[in-house]
């Protein structure tokens, strides 16, 4: 039977549309506020070969795109031939996963009548995985936690109980672990129903037809956009805070005829401690900014991603080889789009925005009962994980997004989510007035918050974050962003990486960096500097230091403000 193209668009229609309620329902299953709260996850649909066909809009590009190279690994260590309905996958090797061992990833085959004929698969982030926990301070791999390799979760239907045990003696939650496994198991069967249900209605007996309309179409639309470009090369750096000493990121970007390159040569090399990247994940991150800046409408698939060609000299800071330290991949990752950007602007000026604040402000808390007195009897451990965002920078013809995770795209999680999972009290969470970078278009504002916990506790925090000496750059004559700060309540100096101890009744405080400016603040609109400062979005002295308000102005519109009058 000859199938059209407009049933064949329909078709893959319906698989991003089966793929997105394969992602909702790991979202609403799942154990972990990580996944359940912000969205930390992604899943796929892949043909019989192991090449992505369509993915869900829900997830972050480092599991995505990173994912997109993962069933072809579990087809080559299972075998086809060990394969059969009712099975199910499990790893969370870094190196043919998504980048570090705290993301699970769970395959599973999909079969009719017997035949095998693609493949769904998802991932998910979660809270712990035994080892020193979430954080820097691993010297390898082997320190950061339980490793899964790629193997059997269920054979034939039936879970490994063994496996189950073992993981359950190796970590710190291991009802939450095994809870967001199972939610990542359901997810795919839900997507593997729905595929039933669409190959029933179409009278498909493979995936081969749709498979072909989508990867060629696919394929020759990427290669449009990127042919429609001037072809040249340009280089792009960025230098970071690193852990113990500054990290120089450099990309070489070649636009050519069918493709672009991405070299990553002159990039600091591996890192002692655990803020290396799996050349995975750099991938990941690369193709997402190149997509971003040049075929954003087209879907993510193995077609639309092929024509970006990443590179990096092994043992680099952004192609770490086993058994180098990953626990926090994407502090560095995080920071590959904005490097290929600052290469980008000089190829295609006036496309891409400013820097921002890159890489997500999380940080993880290890909760116990207080050692330096009598705790009270409800006082309990507790591993909380909490995401938070900087601000975006500023785009060529708008305003950054205030407190807005670029280019990961998670979600801040709500604070009655956070203290809901454990003895965890956040004082102060608001929007960090005058931290987005002054320019044409302002950056976003990143946020201020307090957090301490519950009577009776005292905590370890894992700090993970970047930005404290080398906030974002603005771009065409605007303003960097405001960097990042933390501190104990009492002065108390702490490190933007790392496990730390904050005593009984202390409050860590933290202003998390804001996006950078895009152009001259001079040539900002002076209604939208009135609207901003009437806002709280800047302060006085911005508005008077870089938009030139006069005092009176100032005066003026603070008291207009005060009284409720519109801007």
């Amino acid at each position: 039977m000859k199938i059209s193209k407009v049933a064949y668009q329909v078709m893959w229609n319906r698989l991003i549309s089966v793929v997105e309620e394969q992602a909702q329902a790991l979202v609403r299953t799942a154990f972990s506020t990580s996944v359940r709260e912000a969205g930390d996850l992604s899943a796929g649909v892949y043909n019989d070969k192991g090449e992505m066909l369509a993915q869900a809009v829900t997830g972050t590009p480092g599991h995505v795109n990173a994912m997109a190279d993962a069933v072809p690994h579990f087809i080559r260590r299972i075998g086809r031939q060990n394969m059969f309905a009712g099975d199910v996958y499990i790893t969370n090797d870094p190196w043919e996963g998504t980048g570090h061992l705290h993301d699970i990833t769970i395959v599973t085959p999909s079969f009719l009548e017997g035949q095998l004929v693609g493949f769904f698969a998802c991932t998910a982030h979660v809270t712990d995985i035994g080892g020193r926990g979430f954080g820097v301070d691993g010297n390898s791999v082997y320190e950061e936690g339980l490793y899964l390799p790629v193997m059997k979760f269920a054979d034939k239907g039936e879970v490994d109980s063994t496996l189950v045990q073992m993981i359950r003696g190796n970590v710190r939650e291991p009802d939450q672990l095994i809870g967001d496994i199972y939610a990542l198991v359901t997810c795919n069967l839900v997507g593997d129903r729905r595929l039933q249900d669409m190959m029933a209605e179409f009278g498909l007996t493979d995936l081969s037809g749709i498979s072909e309309f989508i990867l060629d179409n696919s394929r020759s639309a990427t290669l449009e956009c990127i042919n429609a470009l001037t072809p040249g090369v340009a280089e792009g750096a960025m230098r970071i805070d690193g852990y113990a000493q500054p990290i120089d990121l450099k990309v070489k970007l070649t636009i050519e005829k069918d493709r672009i390159l991405s070299d990553w040569e002159g990039t600091s090399g591996v890192d002692k401690k655990g803020i290396n990247v799996p050349l995975v994940y750099t991938k990941a991150y690369a193709c997402y900014a190149l997509k971003c800046a040049i075929a954003p409408d087209i879907p993510n698939n193995a077609a639309s991603l092929a024509p970006f060609e990443i590179t990096a000299p092994e043992n680099s800071i952004v192609n770490a080889l086993h058994p180098a330290p990953v626990a926090l991949r994407h502090i560095i990752g995080h920071m590959v789009p904005d490097t290929i950007f600052d290469a980008l602007d000089k190829l295609l000026p006036d496309r891409v925005p400013a820097e921002g604040a890159g890489c997500l402000c999380n940080f993880q808390l290890q909760l116990r009962p207080r050692r330096d007195a009598a705790a009270p009897p409800e006082a309990r451990h507790a591993e909380v994980l909490i995401f938070n965002s900087g601000g975006s920078g500023a785009r060529p013809t708008i305003d950054g997004l205030n407190a807005t995770a670029f280019p990961s795209g998670v979600m801040t999680m709500p604070v009655e989510a956070t203290e809901q999972v454990g003895p965890v009290i956040i004082w102060r969470k608001e929007l960090r007035a005058g931290s987005g970078g002054a320019g044409q278009y302002r950056g976003g504002l990143g946020q201020f918050m307090d957090v301490g916990a519950a009577e009776g506790h005292e905590f370890y925090l894992q700090a993970m974050f970047d930005r404290l000496a080398h906030p974002a750059r603005g771009r065409h004559g605007g303003m960097a962003g405001a960097p990042t700060l933390i501190a104990q309540d009492d002065g108390t100096a702490m490190r933007g990486k790392g496990k730390q101890f904050v005593p009984h009744g202390r409050v860590v405080q933290m202003g998390f960096p804001g996006g950078a400016g895009y152009g001259k603040p001079e040539a900002r609109c002076r209604d939208a500097v009135r609207r901003d400062l009437a806002y709280g979005y800047i302060t006085s002295e911005q508005a008077a230091e870089d938009y030139g308000l006069s005092e009176d102005e100032i005066a003026e519109i603070l008291s207009l403000a005060s009284s409720g009058a519109d801007f």
